[in-house]
C-alpha cells in the first residue's frame, strides 16, 4: 500500500484545523471562548513584573505601597497558607477601562434555580463575564425577554484557576488595603481548590480563605486595627449568608404551597422579598459593622440577585468550624477541607462531616 506523501498529510490537517476553526466560530459559545481570550491575550501582553514598577521612578507612591502589600500578600498566601500561586499576582497590568468585566447572573422566576452556562474545564457556572458592555446588556435584555431575573454587576478581579499567570489589574488596586489583601488571597484560593461544576462551594471556600487569610495576614504584619476590619466584615457576610439562606427556604415553601406554572407562584416570591426587604433593614442592618441600612435598603431583591450574593456566601459556618476543629491554624484547615471534598459529589455535606473530626 503506497504510503501518503506529506504534502498529502499536510492538507489534511490543515483542512482538520480549519474545521475546527469554523465549528468554533460558528458556535456562540465558541465565538464566546475567543472573545474571552482574545481579551486574556491583551491582558497578558499588558504585564509587567511588580518588581519593575517598583523600582519605576514613575510609579506613583500610593501604587508603590499597594503593590508592596499585594506582594507581601502573596507570600504569605504561599508561605504560611500553603496555597498554589504558580506565578500569579508577580505582574501588573494598567488596563484602559474603569471595570474588568460585567459578570450577568440570570435565574428562573417561578422556582428558586439559577440558569447554568457551561464553559470547558470548569463544566457549568450559575454566572458568565463580558468584557464588553454592549454584550453584557444584550445577554441581560435577552434573559428578561424570555423571563428571567437577572443581575449584572462589575467585577474587578478574576482568577483563570492557574491556566494562566494572573497578572495583578489595576481595577483591583483601586480597592482599600483589607479589601486588596483579601482579593489577593481570594484568588490564589482558585488555584489550590475549584470543585468543578460548584461554583458555589468553590467561591464560599474562597470567601472563607480570603477573610481568614487576610486577618491573619495583617495579624503577622502588626496591624491588628486592620485584622480586626476584616474580621469584623467577615462577621458580616456569615451574618448576611445566613440570612440569604432563610430566605431562600422562604421562598422554597412559598413556591411549594403552589402548583407548578402558577402566577400564584411569582406573587408569593414577592411577598417573601417585600418582608425580607423590611428584615434586611430592621434586624439584620443594625448588628452589621459599618454596613449603613440605606445600602442594604438598595440591594435588589430576585432571585438572580438571592443566588448571586449565595454563591460567594453559603454554609460560612461550616468553613469555620472546621477551622476551629483544627485550631484556628489556617494552614492545616485548608488542608482538612481538600483532603474532605477530593472526589465528593456533595463537597458542602462532605465538609460537615469532616468539621467534627481531625483531619
Amino acid at each position: 500500500m503506497r504510503r501518503p506523501s506529506l504534502r498529502r498529510i499536510g492538507r489534511v490537517a490543515l483542512a482538520i484545523v480549519a474545521g475546527m476553526a469554523a465549528l468554533v466560530v460558528a458556535t456562540p459559545l465558541g465565538r464566546y471562548v475567543l472573545r474571552a481570550a482574545w481579551e486574556e491575550g491583551k491582558i497578558l501582553l499588558r504585564r509587567r513584573p511588580i518588581v519593575e514598577v517598583l523600582a519605576d521612578s514613575t510609579t506613583p507612591a500610593a501604587v508603590r505601597e499597594r503593590l508592596r502589600l499585594v506582594a507581601d500578600a502573596r507570600t504569605f498566601a504561599v508561605e504560611a497558607l500553603g496555597l498554589s500561586a504558580g506565578e500569579s499576582f508577580t505582574t501588573f497590568a494598567q488596563l484602559d477601562r474603569d471595570t474588568l468585566v460585567l459578570v450577568l447572573s440570570a435565574a428562573y422566576r417561578d422556582r428558586l434555580e439559577a440558569y447554568r452556562w457551561w464553559f470547558p474545564v470548569v463544566g457549568r457556572l450559575p454566572y458568565k463575564g463580558w468584557f464588553r458592555r454592549d454584550d453584557a446588556v444584550r445577554a441581560r435584555d435577552d434573559f428578561q425577554a424570555r423571563g428571567f431575573d437577572t443581575y449584572l454587576r462589575p467585577a474587578s478581579a478574576f482568577s483563570t484557576l492557574g491556566w494562566f499567570n494572573d497578572p495583578l489589574l489595576s481595577t483591583t488596586l483601586r480597592g482599600d488595603t483589607t479589601w486588596l489583601a483579601n482579593t489577593v488571597i481570594h484568588e490564589l484560593s482558585h488555584n489550590t481548590l475549584f470543585v468543578k461544576g460548584n461554583a458555589e462551594f468553590s467561591e464560599s471556600f474562597a470567601s472563607f480563605i480570603g477573610a481568614r487569610g487576610a486577618e491573619a495576614f495583617f495579624v503577622a504584619r502588626g496591624a491588628p486595627g486592620a485584622a480586626r476590619e476584616v474580621a469584623l466584615d467577615w462577621a458580616n457576610d456569615q451574618v448576611l449568608g445566613q440570612f440569604w439562606q432563610d430566605v431562600a427556604v422562604s421562598l422554597d415553601s412559598a413556591y411549594g404551597a403552589w402548583p407548578a406554572d402558577s402566577a400564584a407562584r411569582v406573587a408569593a416570591r414577592d411577598s417573601v422579598y417585600a418582608r425580607a426587604r423590611r428584615l434586611l433593614v430592621d434586624r439584620i442592618a443594625p448588628v452589621l459593622h459599618g454596613v449603613p441600612a440605606a445600602r442594604l435598603e438598595a440591594i435588589p431583591l430576585d432571585n438572580a440577585a438571592l443566588l448571586a450574593r449565595r454563591v460567594y456566601a453559603q454554609q460560612l459556618d461550616v468553613f469555620d468550624s472546621v477551622w476551629v476543629r483544627n485550631g484556628r491554624d489556617l494552614r492545616r484547615t485548608i488542608a482538612a477541607i481538600r483532603a474532605a471534598v477530593d472526589g465528593a459529589a456533595r463537597p458542602f455535606e462532605a465538609l460537615r462531616r469532616a468539621g467534627v473530626r481531625d483531619p
